[in-house]
């Protein structure tokens, strides 16, 4: 990998900025996760930023909007999910929305704009992340078009850097 990217440590009042933002968009209070001693370092990249808490690359922002890396697990454990079928996996990780047919089932509740994860039916495996258009309810129900927005999924720039970041 050839682009240079900058880390740098961030003051814990940023941070604080950070996870009470955070907090607030996945309804998690995201710092009594990791409690008051937190390290978080800041690499940017041509696409944003990604937040490497303790080591690990659990956060990312582009756009003004910092979300969770699919490979925050603490988050994706306890996440509302939507479940696609195996038809629908290639189109997700290439970055297609969440479209109603390929929708097995709804898990969790959720309200519309709220932050859920996307996962195969086979093997429950964190595909994207993405912003739902409907709450829980409707989103069980709808037959056709998009319900979830893709925003992050498996092989993008952010999936792909976190991993290198995580090494």
């Amino acid at each position: 990998m050839s682009q240079k990217y900058r880390r740098y440590s961030l003051k814990s009042k940023n941070v604080k900025v950070i996870f009470s933002e955070v907090s607030d968009r996945l309804k998690v209070n995201v710092e009594a996760v990791f409690g008051s001693k937190v390290n978080v370092e800041v690499v940017d990249a041509d696409f944003g930023q990604i937040y490497i808490v303790n080591g690990k690359p659990l956060f990312f922002n582009v756009g003004g909007k910092t979300l969770p890396t699919l490979l925050f697990q603490e988050f994706t454990a306890m996440s509302p999910k939507v479940v696609v079928d195996m038809g629908a996996v290639p189109y997700v990780c290439k970055g297609a929305d969440v479209m109603a047919p390929g929708i097995v089932r709804v898990e969790g509740e959720f309200g519309k704009g709220d932050v859920v994860l996307v996962v195969d039916v086979k093997y429950g495996k964190a595909l994207a992340l993405g912003e739902s258009l409907y709450d829980a309810e409707t989103a069980r129900s709808v037959k056709q078009g998009a319900v979830v927005k893709n925003l992050h999924f498996v092989s993008d720039k952010i999936w792909n850097l976190a991993k290198i970041l995580a090494e």
